[in-house]
């Protein structure tokens, strides 16, 4: 009857796959969670606000649920965990979307922010905030979802991340953008990618792939929607890489308009 169950539990991981994307009730994070659900994920939508995630929910339909989650709160990110293994036991896909830009009042503009987050004036308490959502939450959250990775076969982690974070592309002068990489928002993410690229590492013997990606320049509020993509098109790497499964772990893509043909972006 033991050997039975544990079977049934197998095949019931194999088939039924379990999503979580964070910062899942807006922009990218809504669009991804759209598409899993679509994909027949069953998907909890990670929000700061439940209220906002469950009316996220509401609109995703039935393969979608909210889940109150924020990143940046131990008690929160234990709750979360707790609901996920209450309810399911494992977790086949974990999706890092939640990131905040800055910490001003909102509706400053892009330039505002930027000016303000170079290095040379860049507020150090402006800067931990910052960094701890789009660095330490992030880890953390993932850490504390590990052992549901674990608990099935072939999981994911895919982490959105920018290409502004690439110290390859703003080492080079021809990068007509690298004057926006910034310490506070852009060096989050350079963060970000060398974190979750020694966590590709780590878990290639416990098969779990870890993918960063991209959206390429969208307009989202964290650059008070003055990006140059919708939303709808910003989505699609994000949302190739979350449902695909054959990636090699430890990859870093982007939009083929920026990453080219191939998609893969330089660290």
């Amino acid at each position: 009857m033991l050997h039975q169950t544990l079977n049934s539990k197998k095949m019931q991981t194999e088939k039924n796959k379990i999503a979580l994307v964070t910062g899942a009730n807006t922009g990218i994070g809504f669009q991804i969670a759209k598409a899993l659900a679509e994909h027949q994920y069953t998907v909890f939508v990670g929000s700061r606000n439940l209220a906002k995630g469950q009316n996220a929910a509401a609109k995703l339909g039935k393969n979608a649920i909210a889940l109150q989650l924020d990143i940046t709160d131990p008690d929160s990110i234990r709750a979360a965990v707790k609901k996920v293994q209450g309810e399911y036991g494992y977790l086949t896909l974990l999706v890092n979307n939640a990131a905040i830009s800055h910490t001003g009042k909102d509706g400053m503009t892009m330039e505002e922010i930027l000016s303000s987050q170079m290095p040379s004036v860049a507020s150090i308490s402006e800067l931990r905030t910052v960094w701890n959502t789009n660095v330490f939450g992030t880890l953390a959250a993932t850490q504390a979802f590990l052992p549901l990775l674990k608990n099935t076969t072939a999981a994911r982690i895919v982490t959105v991340s920018s290409a502004l974070g690439s110290l390859t592309i703003n080492a080079n002068p021809q990068n007509p953008y690298r004057s926006s990489f910034d310490a506070v928002y852009g060096a989050s993410k350079t963060a970000l990618n060398g974190i979750f690229l020694s966590l590709a590492i780590e878990l290639e013997k416990n098969n779990i792939k870890v993918h960063l990606v991209s959206p390429g320049f969208t307009a989202t509020a964290l650059n008070n929607f003055q990006g140059t993509d919708t939303v709808e098109y910003g989505s699609l790497e994000p949302i190739r890489v979350a449902l695909a499964e054959d990636l090699p772990t430890g990859s870093f893509t982007g939009p083929a308009d920026i990453a080219g043909p191939d998609h893969v972006l330089a660290w």
